[in-house]
């Protein structure tokens, strides 16, 4: 399991979305609340509403009115949700082939596809580069070619990839369209909101997911022409007693990325180190203050800057709801 995970399957299921959009109102009793969501069956809202109350998203009470009764609320771990909801919203608005609604079917696909794509290490590999199937068969051999296969055609049905046609290849390579790479706002979102309300169930932050994040949004970027020079994206990481760095080392000149790759060079122009948390709260828009930033510090700043407005996925559409 990857970070973000659990919140993203949790949003790909429409009833949750449903029920999350209609607590955020007001607290109701489960039969307004049933009918609120358009009356699914009785076995189904009393599952979900279940898994939400474990997740501590919503809250469950008896009435004092009515005995045997019951009403259900939003708690401050469903409010932080629904920022998820949010940020998720404006990306599948933006969706190639049209908008998608959350709580469609549509979008249920194109959120199961990120989460499989992200879960497998597919995104990590194609972020790199464009790969065909039986190479990506090779790099990621914990995952059996069948599964690679229908992961792969469903991110491609939804628009996250596209078929390369290179006669000088041995099979198709896939490579990540602007969609998939914008699609580090929802990822980035959901893990916050594990980091915040449920750190207990979260995974661990890893290399793979951290190269992964860089690799994705650091090509979003639109940095001022003024700007040349290179940049070390550094993430700490501990295992034990033991510090390791996983990120990437970025270049640019005159505003455009030349390159960016995993080697974090020490001879860099600037700098930016910082634990997972200080990059979150950075890359959130809470200031860069816990992060190390240094050498030409306007380029790291205006990096960092860069991945905020990419990762909160910032524009002037509004939502759809």
């Amino acid at each position: 399991m990857r970070l973000g995970i659990n919140a993203l399957s949790l949003l790909a299921i429409p009833l949750n979305v449903h029920v999350l959009d209609t607590l955020a109102e007001e607290p109701l009793p489960l039969a307004e609340l049933s009918r609120a969501v358009g009356h699914p069956p009785a076995t189904t809202t009393r599952s979900h509403l279940r898994n939400l109350t474990e997740l501590g998203i919503v809250s469950r009470e008896r009435e004092t009115e009515f005995p045997g009764a019951v009403s259900y609320s939003i708690t401050s771990s469903g409010r932080g949700m629904l920022s998820v909801v949010e940020v998720l919203r404006r990306w599948l608005s933006a969706a190639p082939d049209g908008p998608l609604l959350l709580g469609s079917t549509g979008a249920k696909s194109a959120i199961k596809a990120l989460v499989d794509g992200w879960s497998t290490g597919l995104m990590r590999v194609l972020a790199a580069r464009p790969f065909a199937l039986t190479e990506l068969s090779r790099l990621l051999p914990q995952t059996s070619y069948p599964t690679l296969e229908r992961r792969l055609t469903a991110m491609r049905r939804v628009g996250l990839l596209e078929a390369q046609r290179n006669g000088a290849s041995r099979g198709t390579p896939y490579e990540i369209t602007p969609w998939l790479r914008q699609g580090v706002a929802p990822l980035c979102a959901a893990a916050h909101w594990e980091q915040q309300f449920a750190s207990q169930q979260a995974e661990p932050v890893g290399k793979v997911d951290v190269e992964a994040i860089f690799l994705l949004s650091v090509p979003l970027l639109e940095l001022p022409s003024s700007l040349t020079g290179s940049c070390r994206l550094a993430v700490e990481m501990r295992t034990g007693s033991d510090l390791q760095f996983a990120g990437v080392t970025a270049s640019f000149e005159a505003g455009r990325l030349l390159k960016c790759v995993t080697q974090l060079s020490s001879k860099s122009d600037a700098w930016a180190t910082g634990s997972t948390l200080a990059w979150v709260r950075s890359i959130s828009g809470h200031g860069q203050q816990q992060l190390d930033v240094g050498g030409d510090v306007e380029l790291a700043s205006s990096i960092i800057d860069g991945l905020h407005s990419t990762i909160e996925l910032h524009s002037s559409a509004p939502a759809e709801h």
